[in-house]
């Protein structure tokens, strides 16, 4: 008689058909491991181990083939973006070099000097773009009067010389504009004259130290804080040095016959102008942009022998200066 073989285990269904036996998992391939974690920490290292762990998980059969997905995609979107941003920065780095170059430039023929006190504007050397990009950006404070900004772009330095005729309450001034060396200047000051701007205002400051005397005037509102709404950068003789030049900070001679702008710092030029009557002492900060005449040095010699109000140095004039009008000759 035959006998039957033995049931089972556990009376169940032999090995491997038991639905209920443990199967034991696959690992997880360690390199889609590595993969994943290089891709935050170095993202080109995380795409190279993400390649290795597919190709070994396609041979092994082992686990992770997510991690290693997951590694490439955030590795090439972090390693794409990094390449983005690091391009972007080497262009706006590119172009910030080359436009404090351009700004910094030191022209021509041209040197440091003046590194002394006591000596007079320098030579003038045409910057290569004289008059060639003019530009009035707009300022956070209102016009004090109302008036539209000059043209910007090119404008010509021909003539060289502009003539103007300031009459004021206390006699004529005769003005020389100096479209050769100042273009932009030239332009905004013509510009405010032909609109009226400078009419029926004050010359809201005298200045008879023994150092400096001008007369400052252009401010509509005669309190030395007016403008016309928009500014613009410096010209000669602050185009002829570095804008890191030490000289800069040096005073120099205006001398007397001298028409410049007054500011509050570069790039600060509105519609307030002086007038110096003496030869003054200033650093070369101040746009230089033409000369009075015999006749209007009189008459700011008589302005200035009246004094300042108060027995001051620096104030109103004693006798107050009101400009009728400015009028191109």
């Amino acid at each position: 008689m035959t006998t039957p073989p033995p049931p089972p285990p556990y009376g169940g269904y032999p090995p491997p058909y038991d639905p209920y036996a443990y199967q034991r998992p696959r690992p997880t391939n360690g390199w889609a491991i590595a993969s994943l974690v290089c891709a935050f920490v170095f993202a080109p290292l995380g795409i190279v181990f993400g390649h290795i762990s597919l190709s070994q998980i396609k041979r092994s059969g082992e686990e992770g083939r997510g991690l290693a997905v997951a590694g490439l995609v955030i590795g090439y979107v972090i390693t794409v973006g990094s390449i983005i941003v690091l391009a972007a920065v080497v262009v706006l780095s590119i172009a910030t070099v080359r436009h404090l170059e351009e700004q910094s430039r030191l022209q021509p023929g041209i040197t440091a000097a003046p590194t002394a006190p006591g000596n007079g504007l320098p030579e003038f050397t045409p910057p290569p773009d004289l008059g060639a990009n003019c530009a009035y950006p707009s300022t956070t404070e209102p016009a004090s009067k109302p008036n539209k900004p000059p043209r910007s772009g090119r404008v010509p330095t021909t003539p060289q010389w502009v003539s103007a005729s300031m009459s004021t309450n206390r006699g004529n001034i005769g003005l020389q504009l100096d479209n050769g060396k100042a273009p932009c200047t030239v332009n905004n000051f013509a510009s405010l004259a032909q609109q009226g701007f400078f009419d029926e205002t004050t010359c809201h400051r005298l200045t008879t130290a023994p150092q400096l005397g001008v007369l400052q005037c252009g401010d509509p509102t005669g309190t030395g804080t007016g403008g016309p709404g928009y500014r613009f950068a410096n010209e000669y003789p602050t185009n002829q040095f570095r804008i890191s030049d030490p000289a800069l900070r040096t005073p120099v001679v205006y001398p007397r016959g001298t028409l410049a702008m007054a500011n509050a710092g570069p790039g600060t030029n509105g519609s307030q102008f002086f007038l110096v009557y003496k030869d003054s002492m200033l650093p070369p900060t101040y746009t230089a942009f033409g000369t009075i005449d015999a006749t209007g040095l009189a008459t700011l010699d008589k302005i200035a022998a009246a004094g300042v109000t108060g027995a001051s140095d620096d104030g109103k004039p004693a006798n107050s200066v009101t400009i009728e009008s400015i009028r191109l000759d």
